[in-house]
């Protein structure tokens, strides 16, 4: 039986991307990206729906992350989704669904630059596969 896990989106960038590194040496980047949906509902209004998603790289892509990536910014995140959970300190599980992201493309580059239109994509796939995310990274820590 086959498995797939991969989410892909494009939408802006809601806060410059926290760089952090791990206990254990790892770089990791931290940042939101906001999506929106338009439709119009049965009775003829316009509506639409913005969602947040949490996205979280790393090693060589955060630090390029890091460099590149700008709060407004328009981005095409390609990933997988993931499921983290931890203990508040009440003692209340929670949850977070986020997007490991595996190649990041930057869409609003001046054409001709690197990543941008018409220009060499910059090659932000990291250069082995993302491993589990490593437990040092303290959840509390989390921007968002």
């Amino acid at each position: 039986m086959m498995n797939l896990n991969k989410a892909m989106i494009i939408g802006n960038v809601t806060r410059d991307p926290d760089v952090r590194t791990t206990g254990g040496g790892q770089q990791v980047a931290l940042f939101s990206v906001a999506t929106n949906r338009t439709w119009t509902d049965p009775s003829g209004q316009k509506k639409e729906q913005v969602e947040f998603h949490s996205v979280v790289a790393w090693r060589k892509l955060a630090e390029i992350i890091g460099q590149y990536v700008k709060k407004g910014g328009k981005i095409f995140v390609e990933g997988r989704l993931q499921t983290r959970s931890w203990d508040d300190p009440s003692g209340v599980k929670k949850y977070r669904t986020e997007i490991v992201a595996e190649n990041v493309i930057m869409l609003d580059r001046k054409p001709g630059t690197p990543g941008g239109p018409g220009g060499a994509p910059v090659d932000m796939a990291p250069e082995a596969p993302t491993a589990p995310a490593e437990p040092e990274v303290n959840v509390d820590d989390i921007p968002f």
